[in-house]
């Protein structure tokens, strides 16, 4: 059996990584307030704190955490968009990305490039933070159709080969979107657990 340890700063993170992979052992990890402590930048205390936990992990590590996901992949870790951002480049642009936090928005799109290399991904970003505070209320399903009511309303503006779904808070919108546009839709959650069992 694959062991994971994974990193969130989320509860409702564990639940979807454990339905995901019902055959995995998977340690869950959650620190809520790493994700606060980032909002304004992540300083050298809280960078260590991260490092320190991900290295003295057991097995294969991905941190769910966009926010957070450069200093854990400094520190070893898998960040949960990356083979999320490298099919999305094997996709090819044009691509819209959708986020709520604005803690996201920078290193997605540094990610985004990354992947795509010297290719352009023909990038939109598509701020969605007013739904965030659904999130935040544990109204899952709610959040999940308002993200993707108003991403279709993007889709329906301007062509696009693919949609990235940012934060894998966001991976809900996928299912309601799938159902209702052929635009391809990719979260994080499912394709980096793909990757890791493959990898492991």
């Amino acid at each position: 059996m694959t062991k994971l340890t994974l990193f969130h700063t989320a509860h409702v993170h564990a639940d979807t990584f454990n339905t995901l992979a019902p055959n995995a052992e998977l340690d869950h990890t959650v620190r809520e307030d790493w994700l606060a402590r980032a909002q304004d930048g992540i300083d050298e205390f809280l960078a260590t704190e991260i490092a320190s936990a991900i290295q003295a992990a057991d097995g294969p590590v991905l941190c769910s955490c966009t926010t957070i996901g450069e200093v854990a992949e400094q520190a070893g870790a898998t960040r949960i968009d990356w083979p999320m951002m490298q099919e999305a480049a094997q996709i090819g642009g044009p691509v819209l990305m959708a986020y709520c936090l604005d803690s996201t928005a920078a290193p997605s799109e540094a990610l985004l490039r990354r992947a795509f290399g010297e290719d352009d991904p023909q990038l939109t970003c598509l701020k969605l933070a007013q739904h965030w505070p659904l999130f935040e209320a544990g109204e899952i399903d709610d959040f999940a159709n308002a993200l993707a009511a108003d991403i279709k309303a993007t889709l329906e503006q301007n062509q696009f080969s693919c949609v990235v779904l940012a934060q894998a808070s966001m991976a809900g919108a996928a299912k309601v979107l799938r159902a209702i546009t052929d635009v391809l839709v990719l979260a994080s959650p499912e394709i980096a657990v793909r990757y890791l069992l493959t990898e492991g």
